[in-house]
């Protein structure tokens, strides 16, 4: 039985069988630096991030009025009282953007752990640290199910 050889085969029937060349006078390449040379090619190294970066879209802080800012002051007074005790709290606020113009508001659930007056800072039992300037809404459960 004889195998059936393709077209392509019979093409290069002539020299398929010959040894593979060896330059006399170049030293050959290592493998490491011939896959290099078919790597993708950036010609402007951050074009894609700065591109990434005009994309990406952010909001602007609104203004609260005098009543949302008492309401504010009131429920951060209630915390304040109660803060002996654990609970949690929900609370929107504005995250300026390091690179641009606006920022995004962020929903924060977790429990409170201290409120600096005197850096005007809620600070949370993660870690986090919020501005008191930059809170947009504030609500409390268990004892404060009333703000809901």
């Amino acid at each position: 039985m004889k195998k059936k050889t393709s077209k392509k085969l019979k093409e290069y029937e002539d020299i398929i069988h010959l040894p593979h060349h060896v330059s006399r006078t170049r030293p050959q390449m290592h493998i490491v630096d011939r896959a290099a040379q078919f790597a993708p090619f950036a010609a402007v190294v951050g074009h894609e991030h700065a591109l990434k970066e005009a994309a990406r879209t952010t909001d602007q802080r609104k203004e609260l009025d005098e009543t949302e800012k008492t309401i504010i002051d009131e429920h951060l007074r209630e915390i304040e009282a109660q803060l002996p005790n654990r609970f949690e709290i929900k609370v929107v606020y504005f995250k300026p953007d390091e690179f641009k113009d606006g920022g995004k508001y962020i929903l924060k659930v977790g429990e409170v752990k201290k409120i600096d007056i005197y850096l005007r800072e809620v600070q949370m039992v993660d870690g986090t640290r919020i501005a008191i300037d930059d809170i947009r809404s504030i609500v409390g459960n268990r004892k404060m199910d009333m703000w809901y």
